[in-house]
Order: structure tokens, then C-alpha cells, then sequence
């Protein structure tokens, strides 16, 4: 069926971070595609008085922004955390659009990102074993000779990401049959393939330990025995990994891979490579102290 010709709408989420947010947009505004673009931001409430003053900048700044063919600002009036933003928000424009790419205020994209992600949104919208494409790749080695622009693998990406309104609908946000995952190895063993992470992830989500909205999309995915796509090489670089963003408050310089601009070949039929897909792995392979701190502290 295909969607050529229409733009998928971008839906940012931010909340107290003015200085990333503004880096965000304007790296944003450099896309050829963002004047033709619908811009969708989410704006979350202060935690406290403490969050009122940063939060009031960032109003200030979404007030002021240009350059896309559209702008809608939605400003939560209480703090509504990112996972409830983020599912809220995205089943929202989705229920008007059959697709949509997907940001935090903390991510810088290639010039022809955009392009990328509506072309990638194009090509697999009929491919059911497909459930999210993204425009990030971790640094992760890949197999030699491996022949493709693009991998599939058994995990969603919450970096720059996009998906369609048929897939996002089939998620399960309260993950029903977790009793069945949590008594059942194998399954856990399967769903791990996506990296030894996802598991002690979706346990401590259950658990009320922490509020993901990607690891349970991750885990829709794998129910629907589907993937997500991802390029050889980023057309995002996470800019949040400096002890300012909500979900990752420890710094990292791993995350700052250069972006690649060009065009990407997208094989309608391109099909999951067990060589990737172990590479991938192995990459969020969980140190074996902290396996040993989930086993104590959590039961996992």
C-alpha cells in the first residue's frame, strides 16, 4: 500500500533541558524536509517549584520556533513523567496520522534525516515483521562483509525513531501475560536476543522500579514476532548523556558517534542476520555484577 508522498508528522517530547532542546530543533530546522514537516512538541509540568524556572524557558523558547510547515505546542500543566508523555502522545497524533518519527530534546539528527526516516516508513509500512524504524545504530562491530545499509533486530530504539499507527496500536502497555514471560526461561531466553538488558528491564518496569515506555514497545514487538530497523550508520547522536536527561543521569562519551549523511538502499525484502543480531546482542551484554545486583535486589 505504501504512503509515498505524504510526510510523516515529527512529535518532540520535552521537559526542563532549554539548552539541549534548542539544539534539538535547530539541527532539526537544517533538515531539507522540515519546512514540508508537521511538528508536534509535548511539553511536560514541573516536578516541583524547583523545575518551574527551567520548564518556563523552554516555553519561552517553543513560543519563538520556525521553520516547519506546521507547529502544534502542547504544555502539560503537571509533570506527567516521559513514559506516560511519550505513549499519550504519540497514540494521540497517531490516531490522526497513519505514521509519525518520534524525538527527545536531547537528540541532533543529520541534515537528511528526515528523508531517511520517511523513506524507511515508506518502504516497510506493509511489512508486519516490522514494527519501528530509527535513524541511531549503536556502536556496535559489525560482521565483515555484511551487504546491506540496514539490519533488522529484536529490539525497538527510542532514539530518533519512527512507526505507523496499525503497529503502534497492537502494543500492550500493561504487558498482560508477563506471569507467562517471568515463569517461562525459554521465552525469556528468546527475548533476550535483543540484549541480556531487556529482561531485568521489563521485570523492574513490572515491578514499579522503573517507567519505560520503550522497553514495554520492545517487548510488543517481540510478542508480534517483529523487528526494528536500524542503519549501519547513525543519522542521530544523543546529546542528553552529559547527567542532564531523566532516564540517564550517568555521563558517557560512547554515545558520540558522527552522523552520516547520504543516501541509504532500503531492500523492500531485507531479512534479520543472525550475525547482526548476535553482534547487536552482545553490545547490551549486562556486566555480571550488575546481574548479580538484579538477583539480590530484585529477584530477577
Amino acid at each position: 500500500m505504501g504512503l509515498s508522498g505524504t510526510l510523516a508528522p515529527i512529535v518532540l517530547f520535552c521537559y526542563n533541558r532549554p539548552e539541549h532542546l534548542q539544539q534539538t530543533v535547530e539541527s532539526l530546522q537544517k533538515n531539507t524536509l522540515a519546512s514540508k514537516s508537521e511538528l508536534f512538541v509535548y511539553s511536560d509540568g514541573p516536578k516541583s517549584e524547583h523545575d518551574s524556572p527551567q520548564v518556563r524557558k523552554v516555553r519561552e523558547y517553543l513560543s519563538q520556533i520556525t521553520g516547519f510547515h506546521a507547529i502544534h505546542i502542547q504544555e502539560a500543566e503537571k509533570n506527567k513523567g516521559l513514559a506516560a508523555s511519550v505513549i499519550d502522545g504519540v497514540s494521540h497524533v497517531l490516531s490522526k496520522y497513519q505514521k509519525v518519527i518520534v524525538l527527545e530534546d536531547d537528540m541532533l539528527s543529520a541534515t537528511d534525516f528526515l528523508s531517511f526516516m520517511n523513506e524507511a516508513l515508506d518502504v516497510y509500512f506493509d511489512r508486519a515483521d516490522i514494527f519501528s524504524v530509527t535513524g541511531y545504530t549503536p556502536p556496535i562491530t559489525f560482521p565483515a562483509n555484511y551487504p546491506h545499509d540496514l539490519y533488522l533486530v529484536p529490539r525497538a530504539s527510542s532514539w530518533g525513531w519512527g512507526t505507523w499507527s496499525h503497529k503502534w496500536s497492537k502494543a500492550d502497555w500493561q504487558v498482560k501475560d508477563f506471569p507467562v514471560l517471568k515463569s517461562n526461561a525459554d521465552i525469556r531466553l528468546e527475548f533476550n536476543k535483543g540484549g541480556d538488558d531487556l529482561w531485568p528491564m521489563l521485570a523492574k518496569q513490572q515491578q514499579g522500579v522503573i517507567d519505560s515506555w520503550a522497553i514495554r514497545w520492545t517487548y510488543s514487538q517481540f510478542q508480534n514476532k517483529a523487528y526494528g530497523l536500524y542503519p549501519i550508520h547513525s543519522k542521530i547522536r544523543n546529546i542528553g548523556t552529559d547527567g542532564s536527561g531523566t532516564n540517564f543521569t550517568f555521563k558517557s562519551g560512547e554515545y558520540g558517534k558522527e552522523m552520516a549523511e547520504g543516501r541509504v538502499q532500503m531492500p523492500a525484502d531485507l531479512v534479520p542476520d543472525e550475525k547482526m543480531v548476535r553482534a547487536f546482542g552482545e553490545y547490551y551484554r549486562l556486566p555480571f555484577l550488575l546481574k548479580v545486583k538484579n538477583r539480590v535486589k530484585y529477584g530477577i
